[in-house]
């Protein structure tokens, strides 16, 4: 293992990487209990999906780890799985279309043959690399600002609101008050440099969370979504379910080839920049880029996503793609593959213990993604806030539009574009790579299909 990871070249050891593992797994197994319920709009078995999920997780996060070695896991999509149940298959439902999950694996499945391709040809990694350096340092401190509300949501702490669009939520309830608990429990065991900081947050709010469940203070509620935060065992529960798979519709891909290739290119937009922002926000927080600030082994990361695609398309599941939540594992000192080696065994096993897994609650989470926010967001620093006027707007635009729009891939479009544009104006276009020209025509394409109303939003 320490000759295969390099473990001593990356100043981290096994036992670290492991907790590290551990750690990013807790923090994303939420997955395997939401993909299944979103997917269930589409006709899915949620059975089935369950399986299929935790299968394409482990398989594609293993890639990770033995052909990138990078501390980076991967698994089915939250917002990709989205619109593949709800702007896909329930219009498609409604329009009559027979089991039109079929089709939308069948575009997924396209969509990460072309990601293969793209990947062979070195566009993504041209991609990854040619980011301009304050316009990387915005996406890591926008995608920290992004994994901050995410979490924030989770637990309730913030809520939606018609008059300001979002505000506090209800102090008193156990999630809320349990989720600050937690956040500041990790800051305390941080500051005295406990070991695996991130991962004892995440326990300990768990089990004060089952403590507040068994003294009556957290109530279960399954309709508000407060389900029981003690592990549910039967024996069929151990049993894991078939998942779809190879169930694809290429017959009506062929008679609607228009159709398809606007919900392929709508997958293939949000995972491509969606993956690029994750990628080079965990490798600057992992110190993994190099003295240019380019990521060593891009290709390899970038294909072992596209790979895991098409094995979560094979399986019956959405997009799979690389996790912001591997940042949790990175601040916990995850360094190498050995970290995704960890978290991909993980989901293995959980295959067979889906009801200890399934039981974690989203509020015991939130604490360890709002102190991984709390991290990235100080790549701030890093950034010029003086000189090439393109460098700096680029950067802000990052920071403000992964949050505000809820969107990683939505920063990185208004980054890059805003970059290009001012280049442009300022007289600087022979400054501009290819390869974000290349980009720049992308997301005008996306605009087009933004102001059409096609597509992704």
């Amino acid at each position: 293992m320490e000759k295969f990871f390099k473990l001593k070249e990356h100043h981290t050891d096994t036992r670290t990487e492991i907790t590290a593992g551990i750690t990013t797994f807790l923090s994303m197994v939420y997955i395997l209990a939401v993909n299944p319920s979103i997917l269930s709009a589409s006709g899915m078995d949620p059975s089935a999906v369950f399986t299929a999920t935790a299968i394409s997780a482990a398989f594609a996060t293993l890639i990770m780890a033995f052909l990138a070695n990078y501390p980076v896991a991967l698994a089915s999509g939250m917002g990709l799985n989205a619109y593949f149940a709800f702007s896909i298959c329930v219009p498609m439902a409604k329009a009559g279309i027979q089991d039109p999950y079929k089709i939308a694996l069948t575009a997924v499945l396209v969509e990460g043959i072309v990601f293969v391709l793209l990947s062979l040809t070195n566009f993504r990694e041209k991609l990854v690399n040619d980011v301009p350096a304050n316009l990387k340092y915005g996406i890591t401190a926008g995608i920290g600002l992004f994994i901050v509300i995410v979490a924030l949501k989770s637990a309730g702490i913030i809520v939606s609101d018609a008059s300001t669009l979002v505000t506090m939520g209800d102090v008193g309830s156990p999630q809320f008050v349990l989720a600050i608990v937690g956040f500041l429990i990790i800051a305390i065991l941080d500051h005295f440099h406990v070991k695996g900081h991130i991962l004892l947050g995440i326990l300990i709010t768990w089990i004060l969370g089952m403590i507040a469940q068994a003294t009556g203070w957290y109530v279960v509620d399954l309709e508000a979504g407060a389900a029981s935060l003690f592990p549910s065992f039967s024996a069929s529960s151990f049993i894991p379910k078939a998942p779809n798979f190879m169930a694809f519709n290429f017959e009506w891909a062929g008679k609607n080839i228009i159709e398809f290739i606007v919900i392929c290119f709508s997958f293939l937009f949000v995972d491509l920049f969606d993956t690029v922002g994750t990628l080079i926000g965990v490798a600057s927080k992992g110190d993994l880029l190099d003295e240019n600030g380019n990521l060593p082994r891009a290709k390899e990361a970038l294909l072992s996503d596209a790979i895991g695609t098409i094995a979560g398309a094979c399986l019956g599941t959405s997009t799979v793609t690389s996790y912001v939540e591997s940042t949790a594992g990175v601040a916990s000192g995850g360094r190498t593959g050995m970290t995704a080696l960890t978290t991909g065994i993980l989901f293995l096993v959980a295959i067979f213990l889906s009801p200890i897994f399934i039981a974690i609650p989203g509020f015991a989470t939130t604490p360890a993604l709002m102190y991984v926010g709390l991290l990235m967001l100080s790549s701030i620093k890093n950034m010029k806030f003086e000189g090439d006027i393109a460098d700096t707007v680029s950067g802000f635009m990052a920071i403000i539009m992964m949050p505000f729009t809820y969107s990683i891939a939505n920063g990185i479009m208004f980054g890059m574009l805003s970059w290009v544009i001012l280049k442009l104006v300022s007289g600087k276009a022979k400054e501009i790579p290819a390869v974000m020209w290349v980009s720049a025509a992308l997301f005008a394409v996306r605009f087009a299909t933004l102001i059409y109303g096609i597509g992704y939003r």
